[in-house]
């Protein structure tokens, strides 16, 4: 969903997950294990034998005539009209705010935890890293939280913001920023928002191509403010939020020229000196979303109030049971769409939100204190948004640390496992929710811990998740898992799969806030009369279409349309295909599609998604020449897994730069990777025949990636030119 996700998702972040860290199976010693084997083994079989069923299908994306041009169009089965709000006189989300947290008024809301602490260790290399100690959840009622956006709405207004002009929040995720948010709409004023690992040169675009006079951030960005402050033409007023930071950046000689104020100061102003709200239509723009796209500077995506209220509307009828009792776990950037959106729904049914951060998320992740607990384990939320890089990072973790414990141990969750994915395939389904128990206690218990033990319900979006992550978390977490597709451009509401349907690779029915149709692409090959099923650019209309790009027109017009009857539609340059329940399947890009010397295409997306589950790859990106007949791959190697393979082998190496030099190496990813080529069945020309090891990790950082992990093509082309010329020598 969309382009961007925080720097949570780089690949520093992920190894401080320190998943081989994680307990796995609990030493019950062999004997124990012989036992636990023999009972879990005969158990199944009799349930099996009487319970063996079979899933029926289910229909759940329906065809419809819709008007624009030649296409294959699907709505969601259960709703004959498009859901435009989630009730009635909710057309905006400061209405639906609103309305909710006076029906909630006396249930928790917002948690923050409690910090008792901070100190620095020193590693072996002697780098300082921060450890915090951090306590309980700490809440505030939906009450509370109402009237700290009252008074944020007119303190704003009181400090000398012109509610005519752009508010942009500049800020990794915490309650505040929630707060902020609500607190401009309930003034209708346009909310820009701008990721937090954004470097300096976008941030100046942002700011000026959007004119904000006022600007939220944290304190620790102020001194990145105060050095940027004679390129931004428009701020006025810094509101920063109290966060433990160093605050006496405010009042620093290159922030003078602006009116600086804490976030408490401006409640406290709003409090003393009300102001009447004035709420927006569903027609005004609600926020201004960068895109930390994967060409260029970021792209400003306009979208309204009845975009939000749309959306939320919609995933509010795909979560199953979704209420009032459900705790929800908010560590992605609210900054993305799809952390917004999220988040929205939560906020519409009454949800508790508990805010932690990607540093300390789990027990052993790296920023939290030996001995105290990590914000799953003490939230123990009901819900979790993931993206696959962190799901893929959890599974191959789990894996590999059952491969260390081998022997009885290993043997038995991977029995474990096989009867689960069974169920999941619909061989025994009468036995899934008795055996699934047994399961439970003995194998997955200890993994589930590691997120709090009550997920209940998964919402996964941002890329595209592969079938056999999908099946492992959703068998070793208990879970199911709710794989959704959408753009910024369509505030993440396009398709979502639905709780019970178990199949892989697919991203569900279209949300009944919209419409899909695909539109034949018959340059790349991609038709609707295609067989066995329709195939073509996924094109989506209806209430979550965006109203387009901010100040840029000619990017509006190309790629959002509005046909003779009204409907806006927005097309997206993704190829899919729809199964006969009614249900989409990604399956290439317009802008992947090479085609090489001889005339035979090339779809470097499908060859790197293919190639990316390989033990030596962290990061790839495949190269096609319409000049020559072969494709050749740029890749980023796990240094864990290539600097283990060479300890075997008996290489020597000075560094981890050196050995991504070495022949052997190269050798050795090659062979990996055209052995997995082969078991994808990808053709010849699809298979690199060169490739180049790069030591260096690809971050949003270092400007190769978004913040969602998807590469910059064009960067890393411009980067790696020599070495790309040098594999075509």
């Amino acid at each position: 969903m969309g382009d961007a996700m925080g720097t949570f998702l780089n690949s520093t972040w992920l190894k401080n997950l320190n998943i081989s860290r994680i307990p796995i199976l609990k030493d019950h010693g062999e004997y124990g294990i012989v036992v636990t084997i023999v009972v879990a083994v005969l158990i199944p079989v009799l349930l099996s034998a009487l319970f063996l069923g079979k899933k029926k299908g289910k229909v759940r994306g329906v065809s419809v005539q819709v008007s624009g041009e030649p296409c294959y169009a699907v709505r969601n089965a259960r709703e004959t009209n498009l859901v435009e709000v989630p009730w009635e006189g909710a057309s905006t989300m400061a209405h639906l705010f609103e309305q909710s947290c006076k029906k909630y008024s006396r249930q928790r809301f917002l948690g923050t935890r409690k910090l008792i602490g901070k100190e620095f260790v020193t590693s072996g290399d002697g780098r300082q890293f921060e450890k915090l100690h951090l306590g309980e959840y700490e809440w505030q009622t939906y009450g509370e939280v109402f009237s700290r956006v009252c008074n944020f709405a007119s303190g704003l207004l009181k400090l000398g913001h012109n509610a005519d002009s752009r508010v942009a929040i500049f800020s990794d995720t915490q309650a505040e920023w929630l707060i902020a948010l609500q607190g401009c709409f309930r003034q209708n004023i346009t909310v820009v928002t701008i990721y937090a690992s954004l470097g300096e040169d976008a941030l100046v675009h942002s700011l000026n191509e959007t004119q904000v006079s006022t600007l939220i951030c944290e304190s620790k960005q102020l001194k990145k403010l105060g050095a940027i402050s004679s390129r931004l033409t428009s701020i006025q007023n810094i509101i920063y939020f109290e966060d433990g930071g160093n605050a006496k950046d405010a009042s620093s000689e290159s922030l003078s020229k602006w009116t600086i104020a804490s976030f408490g100061e401006v409640e406290k102003l709003g409090e003393e000196s009300p102001v009447h709200p004035s709420l927006p239509s569903k027609h005004h723009v609600a926020v201004v979303m960068y895109t930390s796209g994967s060409t260029g500077l970021p792209k400003g995506v306009m979208i309204t109030h009845g975009n939000f209220v749309a959306t939320t509307a919609a995933v509010m009828t795909v979560i199953p049971d979704l209420g009032s009792k459900d705790v929800y776990l908010a560590y992605l950037p609210l900054a993305h769409v799809f952390e917004m959106a999220a988040e929205s729904v939560m906020v519409a049914a009454g949800c508790s939100i508990g805010y932690g951060s990607p540093m300390t998320l789990i027990d052993t992740s790296n920023k939290i204190k030996k001995g105290t607990k990590g914000d799953a384990t003490v939230l123990k939320p009901t819900l979790l948004t993931a993206v696959p890089a962190i799901l893929d990072r959890i599974r191959d973790g789990v894996l590999k640390k059952v491969d260390q414990k081998g022997g009885l141990a290993k043997n038995l969750f991977q029995f474990a496992y096989n009867r689960c994915l069974l169920a999941l395939k619909g061989s025994w389904l009468g036995a899934w929710g008795l055996e699934r128990t047994l399961w439970n206690a003995i194998v997955f218990k200890n993994i589930r811990s590691v997120v709090g033990g009550n997920i209940r319900f998964m919402l996964c979006g941002g890329a595209p998740l592969s079938g056999d992550t999908q099946q492992f978390i959703n068998i070793c977490m208990g879970a199911p898992i709710g794989q959704g597709y959408g753009l910024t451009e369509t505030f993440a509401g396009a398709a979502f799969s639905e709780w019970d349907d178990t199949s892989v690779g697919r991203v569900g029915p279209p949300l009944p806030c919209c419409y899909l149709k695909l539109v034949s692409w018959e340059q790349g090959g991609y038709t609707t009369s295609d067989k066995p099923m329709p195939r073509g650019e996924i094109v989506i209309g209806g209430f979550s279409v965006t109203a387009g790009y901010f100040k840029n027109q000619e990017k509006t017009d190309e790629v959002y349309k509005v046909d003779e009857k009204g409907m806006r539609w927005f097309y997206t340059g993704d190829i899919g295909q729809f199964h006969p329940d009614g249900c989409l399947e990604i399956i290439d890009r317009k802008k992947d599609i090479v085609k090489l010397q001889h005339g035979e295409y090339v779809s470097l997306g499908k060859v790197e998604a293919a190639l990316l589950s390989c033990n030596y790859v962290e990061s790839i990106m495949v190269h096609a020449d319409p000049f020559h007949n072969y494709c050749v791959a740029l890749i980023v190697p796990s240094h864990q897994e290539l600097e283990k393979w060479a300890q075997q082998a008996g290489i020597a190496y000075k560094d981890f730069s050196e050995l991504c030099n070495k022949s052997e190496a190269v050798s050795e990813v090659q062979q990996s990777l055209t052995k997995l080529a082969k078991a994808a069945k990808l053709d010849k020309s699809e298979i690199p025949a060169k490739i180049k090891l790069l030591p260096d990790p690809w971050t949003p950082e270092s400007g190769l990636v978004t913040a969602a992990l998807k590469i910059k093509r064009e960067q890393i082309k411009a980067k790696f030119k020599n070495d790309l010329e040098k594999l075509y020598a």
